[in-house]
């Protein structure tokens, strides 16, 4: 036999013994009900389009790209370099037929695109659109593609797949009049109004006017608790700048309100990159920092490094967290970005899928990973700069 064929034996050996470690640690795993035992072997990662002839983004890892039903997935696409013109579609998970539900979407930045989304249960898309200079947002009814328009100068923050009320707010860096936080039925086109930016600095007074004195403020950027009964923002005023600029406003605060009970929670000087658990008392932030929405107290999430980067979300179940992360100070290599599954319990940690980020949308704000859990909790999707396309990629968990 030569010295090449000995070589190759040993290596199949090697793996062999190395795939047999990982299978015998897996089942252990979850003998022992470790929730972290689907992620540790077995995953399968890889693009969700086989053709990369495009970018293709999901919005923000406060919303799924995924149906609620699991059979499709919401994704925006753009030939452009820079990502600020394109389309919206739906590909079907079993077929992997797509179609488009909306063309000619200009976007703010290839960051969180067109903020599509799924709502009434999957039967409908919302979105924000900039037309003839003015920005509204609209909703799509995906079995029969009708479009109908919801409300004009006002984007659109983050609802929940399944309800029927969208939040909007006013573009933060000229408001206008749209100062405050609306609720639109997605459904009746019914707006309401639910917090005001007068009531936020009335009961915040020292920490609003020692941030912007008397400057005129408005609510950004809402995101409704799964159970829709609370919300979280951050403060905004214009900043003089085009809204292709990080100069467009200054944005600042986590704000938390009890919608149901009309009382605010909250206010914390930090925004950082937070989202819902599911439930609907908690937020998570990056480095495993959890706020108790009733009180605003934080506490960590024990035992885990900080995570460099990161934007975390919660699994529909509540056991795992999943973030994105730069992983230089977890042994990686400069530059180098990875998708990382850890146990809201603490202690232990997953890294499923490592790549270069360093490429991707030109935009003047690029795409982030953003990864965020299937409502089943068995697939995550997340965006990738490996290339000059920006791509959407998924990740399915092993065997249980």
């Amino acid at each position: 036999m030569t010295s090449g064929g000995i070589w190759t034996q040993r290596c199949l050996a090697m793996y062999m013994v190395v795939a047999l470690a990982e299978t015998a640690a897996a089942m252990e795993s979850a003998a022992t009900g470790d929730p972290l035992a689907p992620w540790r072997a077995g995953v399968a990662v890889g693009p969700l389009r086989a053709v990369a002839d495009c970018h293709t983004i999901h919005s923000y890892f406060n919303t799924c790209p995924e149906s609620p039903d699991g059979s499709k997935v919401l994704f925006y696409a753009s030939t452009t370099r820079e990502g600020h013109e394109g389309e919206l579609r739906i590909l079907e998970r079993a077929t992997r037929r797509e179609h488009v539900i909306a063309r000619n979407v200009t976007v703010e930045d290839a960051h969180r695109v067109a903020c599509q989304q799924w709502v009434s249960g999957g039967k409908r898309v919302a979105f924000h659109d900039l037309r003839d200079g003015r920005w509204l947002v609209a909703v799509v009814d995906v079995e029969t593609g009708q479009e109908r328009l919801l409300v004009r100068d006002r984007q659109l923050g983050w609802g929940q797949p399944s309800g029927n009320v969208v939040p909007v707010y006013g573009c933060h860096w000229n408001p206008n009049s749209h100062t405050d936080l609306e609720l639109v039925n997605v459904e009746t086109g019914a707006v309401e109004k639910v917090v005001t930016a007068s009531a936020v600095r009335e009961t915040y007074p020292e920490s609003v006017s020692r941030r912007y004195g008397d400057r005129r403020i408005s609510i950004f950027f809402p995101v409704l608790s799964p159970d829709q009964k609370r919300v979280f923002f951050k403060l905004s005023t214009p900043g003089g700048g085009d809204f292709r600029s990080s100069k467009a406003s200054i944005r600042w605060g986590l704000v938390c309100r009890d919608l149901d009970e009309s009382r605010f929670l909250f206010i914390h000087g930090k925004w950082g990159h937070p989202a819902w658990h599911p439930d609907s008392h908690t937020i998570i932030q990056p480095n495993g920092i959890l706020i108790d929405s009733n009180t605003g107290s934080l506490r960590r999430i024990p035992d885990l490094p900080r995570f460099r980067g990161s934007h975390p979300s919660v699994s529909p179940d509540g056991q795992l967290f999943v973030t994105d992360t730069m992983l230089e100070a977890l042994g990686g290599a400069k530059g180098e970005w990875g998708i990382v599954v850890g146990r809201m319990e603490g202690g232990d940690y997953v890294i499923v899928h490592r790549f270069d980020n360093s490429r991707g949308a030109r935009s003047w704000r690029r795409s982030h990973p953003h990864p965020v859990f299937s409502p089943n909790g068995k697939r995550i999707y997340f965006n990738t700069n490996s290339t000059a396309w920006t791509r959407l990629y998924v990740a399915e968990a092993g065997p249980e």
